[in-house]
């Protein structure tokens, strides 16, 4: 709310006259202020609102909205699985706290769920293993399979563990793991959020040969367009091979 109500205040300052008396024209004058597209998307979002609020309450005889602008996405970061894998043997596992940071970290990189997703999982959403996300975005269901290591690692933790929750990631009160406490986990030992590892984990089926419909759905996007973002990262992985192995490849720019 107060991004919102400073974005407005900047642009009254700006056009020196009521909110309500601008055109267009005074819009597109105050928006060719910001190179950023990020910026002037959230700038252009809070001018957007007010103006369909205004027009809804008759404040404004005209609706003015202007379309944002495209952002270029560009790949996500993730990490090779021998970085993970070097890094998590770091962690040591002589207590819970222990146990748990690893099996939490390899848990992430072998589902590839969403963080928000994880620290919901619930003991009995593991069976045989695969791992049923009940809370998922979107309140859609879906199951993943769970790489052996991955289940040893968990249940090393849980046999150390012997807490009453039904949740799986606890702190060391006993109680439901935080998504800050996650947060922080992973960034001791890998440097990265743990977005990173969801995107390091479609990265590795993309460059392994994978379909692109099922790591859709591994991911549980509702759209396909979401997850071909990762394809850009499989013609990166070609572009490296050839020029890494081909006799010309590094006389010859590869597109």
């Amino acid at each position: 709310m107060e991004c919102y109500l400073g974005d407005l205040e900047q642009f009254e300052a700006f056009v020196k006259k009521p909110l309500t008396q601008t055109e267009t024209s005074d819009v597109l004058l105050f928006l060719s202020l910001f190179k950023n597209k990020r910026t002037l998307n959230r700038k252009l979002s809070s001018i957007n609102a007010f103006f369909a609020f205004c027009h809804l309450h008759e404040f404004a005889s005209t609706k003015i909205k202007i379309p944002m602008a495209k952002v270029p996405k560009g790949l996500p970061k993730y990490l090779s699985s021998e970085d993970i894998l070097s890094n998590v043997q770091r962690i040591e596992r002589n207590d819970t706290i222990g146990l748990r940071d690893y099996a939490l970290i390899l848990f992430l990189y072998a589902s590839g769920c969403r963080i928000s997703e994880a620290l919901q999982v619930q003991k009995g959403d593991i069976v045989e293993g695969w791992l049923k996300i009940r809370f998922a975005k979107g309140e859609k269901e879906r199951m993943v399979p769970l790489a052996p290591v991955a289940i040893e690692a968990l249940e090393a933790y849980l046999r150390c563990q012997n807490m009453s929750s039904s949740y799986l990631w606890l702190n060391y009160r006993g109680e439901q793991l935080s998504r800050i406490s996650a947060y922080k986990i992973v960034k001791k030992y890998l440097n990265v959020s743990p977005h990173v590892l969801r995107h390091s984990f479609a990265s590795a089926l993309i460059i392994g040969g994978a379909d692109l419909r099922v790591v859709q759905e591994l991911l549980g996007h509702s759209s396909l367009e979401t997850t071909q973002i990762y394809t850009h990262i499989e013609k990166q992985n070609l572009a490296q091979t050839v020029n890494q192995y081909h006799p010309l490849g590094k006389n010859v720019t590869w597109k």
